[in-house]
């Protein structure tokens, strides 16, 4: 038993609203919060497009789709919070932003045994902690995009983190949730992200040098190796904007070169070109762009 049974998230970007959904469909009530009435209408659209696409492509029910749809409640107001047994942060992968969060959860959020998780790609889970009173009980749960689909989630306690608090979170994950857990040091990128983003950074290298096309570069890596999608792609799939801040902290944490942003996806960031989220990154997308409000979560 996790006695998990009232789960809150804060932000409802791509991931916030997948961690709800996932959350809703194991019929658990979900309060999320979004920083205004915009922001939470927008993040109620992105939950029920979510829905109504696993409906379309038979993975839902219309009766469970609905079922889900009702457990699911979004606001403005953090207080909401204060009755959950677990909360999730995913908002934008920034860390003044996600202190901020833990800063103001730790005063709102009543429960004894309450477990605060962060969803980050890459900020160490430590520091988030010691902006609360309550360090052992804070840690990461790291979903991958897109949520209802993946079935990898990281779980990385920091030093701080009781063993109580790890159990109840994996036993959350793996018999609530119904996905896969690895286990992680809280040390910037983790598993997948250390491995997989010096691989995407020096994918856009070598477009910046001119070595090969964008278009021949994802061709490449998708007939020579199987990929399901090649890493430019992928890139516009995560966000250029959250790849950068997963790029800069892995920087900043182990000063090798290989995780240093390359100017080509600075600069693309600094106009806007975000990938999916914005319509265009390194490839470019008919369909509407579906700005993300709080927390543009495209965390791999």
């Amino acid at each position: 038993m996790t006695g998990i049974e009232r789960v809150g998230v804060v932000g409802c970007g791509l991931m916030g609203a997948g961690i709800a959904e996932v959350c809703a469909r194991a019929d658990l009530p979900v309060t999320v919060v979004e920083r205004d009435a915009d922001a939470a209408r927008s993040g109620r659209r992105r939950i029920a497009r979510s829905l109504d696409k696993a409906v379309a492509h038979g993975r839902l029910t219309a009766e469970r789709r609905e079922a889900a749809a009702a457990l699911i409640t979004v606001v403005d107001q953090v207080e909401a919070l204060h009755d959950r047994d677990l909360v999730i942060e995913a908002v934008a992968e920034d860390e003044r932003l996600k202190l901020d969060v833990f800063s103001r959860l730790d005063t709102v959020v009543t429960g004894e045994h309450t477990v605060l998780a962060t969803n980050t790609s890459s900020i160490p889970v430590v520091q988030l902690a010691a902006a609360t009173a309550r360090p052992e009980r804070v840690l990461g749960v790291h979903f991958f995009n897109p949520v209802p689909v993946l079935r990898l989630v990281e779980l990385v306690p920091s030093l701080l983190t009781s063993a109580t608090t790890t159990a109840r979170a994996e036993a959350f994950v793996v018999e609530t949730l119904g996905k896969e857990v690895i286990r992680t040091r809280d040390r910037a990128g983790f598993v997948v992200n250390a491995l997989l983003v010096p691989y995407l950074l020096a994918a856009i290298r070598m477009a910046e040098s001119g070595v090969a096309g964008v278009e021949d570069i994802d061709r490449g890596m998708v007939l020579g190796c199987a990929h399901p999608l090649g890493p430019l792609a992928l890139t516009d799939l995560i966000g250029l904007d959250t790849t950068r801040a997963i790029a800069e902290s892995l920087y900043a944490e182990f000063r090798e070169p290989t995780y240093s942003p390359p100017p080509l996806l600075s600069r693309m960031v600094e106009a806007g070109l975000l990938g999916r989220k914005s319509g265009r990154g390194f490839h470019t997308y008919a369909e509407e762009p579906r700005h993300e409000a709080a927390a543009p979560g495209e965390q791999p």
